[in-house]
């Protein structure tokens, strides 16, 4: 195993098995996001019709830039989805809101499973928000999500986020949410009693 298929969070999840983070491999890893972006479901992705090239370039800046990084999910070896951190004082979205020190925005595209599987990207999602919040320089974590991603809207929303405003961004109008370990450990509570 190289360096970067280290393992940084793994998360056992009853019927479903372990999911896993690990940070991105570039030279493995990116014929399958650029897989994902393509599809139809990641239009709001914005990388749509976008060549191999074109994608991992993309990539690479993130992985250069110090304030980013990026993962993948694994579940049975297999990749199932790609969260990009960010530091949110050191990104565009700072300014937008005064963003604090603690403040983590993160980005989340879901693989297309291969079968169904109940509760499949709420388990991808709360894996997540417990890996967030497990740094504990998190204090809160950013969302900005075009305002057109219903999808997006009803899970951060069943995961604590609270939305606090509109703003127009250079390449999308979007929502600014955010969520503190509080609000996620209440909502995740309330989540698993339904």
């Amino acid at each position: 195993m190289n360096s970067t298929q280290t393992i940084v969070y793994s998360r056992v999840i009853k019927g479903l098995g372990c999911i896993q983070l690990r940070p991105l491999d570039m030279d493995t890893d990116i014929t399958v996001i650029h897989d994902w972006v393509n599809k139809p479901y990641a239009k709001y992705w914005g990388m749509q019709d976008t060549s191999l090239a074109y994608v991992k370039e993309q990539y690479q800046e993130i992985e250069d830039n110090p304030y980013h990084d990026t993962f993948i999910g694994v579940l049975n070896d297999t990749p199932i989805f790609l969260m990009e951190r960010y530091k949110a004082s050191q990104d565009l979205i700072a300014q937008y809101y005064d963003a604090q020190d603690g403040d983590y925005g993160m980005h989340i595209l879901v693989g297309p499973p291969d079968n169904y599987i109940p509760k499949f990207t709420w388990h991808v999602f709360t894996t997540i928000m417990f890996f967030l919040f497990d740094n504990k320089t998190t204090q809160r974590v950013v969302v900005e999500p075009d305002i057109n991603n219903q999808k997006i809207h009803l899970l951060n929303t069943k995961a604590g986020f609270v939305y606090q405003k509109e703003i127009k961004l250079p390449h999308k109008t979007a929502h600014l949410a955010f969520c503190t370990s509080e609000n996620f450990a209440k909502a995740f509570d309330k989540a698993q009693t339904i």
